[in-house]
């Protein structure tokens, strides 16, 4: 076999890992707007289509992994090769998990659908969800630039998500103190505001991913967080 043949069957496999992972995050994107879109409409049809499709992601990310072993197994890849067949794997890993989280969500919404909710609950979520599908595409579209600055601007952007998040936090446990009926709807809410809270926190992993893929190096310093809910109602020292 010609070095020229192998040289083209490999570009083919590190192909094959960019063009799936692209597929994921088209899914995940997907899943977690119709997750948000069945809550605030109670829609029962449409949650019931996130839940089901989570096993799509579940075996796309079981091809990656196993296209990237056997790929490292049969080129032995250095370097940025083997930096992007081993951001491939954790990409997948963070965009599974934004899957999950869009499942969990949608389970929320048959949770919630008999409690009488008042919808503008759940329509303070949207915002939340706005912020986080957009930091989920932005990071997409720079993989498939693997531009290191632009991977870098979305890291430092994952504090806007968190201060939100604390802010709805506040917000309806506000709603769970004027009225107790108000507990149960909205502890399902806050648990859905904490999933699409670490659907950011997954798109931050993947842009420092995409940073040391195309650097080598892991970005400099702590990422910024404004999640300040674990202090909402403590006392003052």
């Amino acid at each position: 076999m010609s070095s020229t043949h192998i040289i083209s069957v490999y570009d083919e496999e590190l192909k094959y890992l960019t063009r799936r992972i692209s597929e994921m995050g088209g899914i995940a994107e997907q899943m977690v707007a119709d997750s948000v879109r069945a809550l605030v409409n109670t829609d029962l049809a449409l949650a019931q289509k996130v839940i089901s499709e989570d096993i799509i992601l579940d075996e796309a990310e079981k091809q990656i992994n196993e296209k990237a072993i056997i790929t490292i197994a049969k080129r032995q890849p250095m370097a940025s090769d083997l930096r992007e067949i081993m951001g491939s794997i954790r990409i997948a890993a963070d965009l599974e998990r934004v899957g999950d989280l869009g499942k969990n969500n949608a389970k929320r919404v048959i949770a919630i659908s008999g409690s009488g909710m008042p919808r503008q609950l759940a329509r303070g979520l949207e915002h939340l969800a706005e912020l986080a599908l957009m930091q989920l595409k932005d990071v997409l579209d720079v993989y498939a630039s693997r531009s290191a600055e632009k991977a870098n601007v979305i890291r430092e952007r994952d504090n806007e998500i968190d201060a939100i998040y604390t802010s709805l936090f506040r917000e309806l446990l506000t709603y769970m103190m004027e009225d107790p009926r108000n507990i149960t709807p909205c502890t399902h809410l806050l648990f859905c505001a904490k999933n699409i809270e670490r659907i950011g926190d997954h798109a931050t992993n993947i842009a420092e991913t995409i940073y040391y893929m195309a650097t080598g190096a892991q970005p400099v310093g702590e990422r910024p967080k404004d999640d300040s809910a674990n202090t909402v109602g403590a006392p003052a020292n």
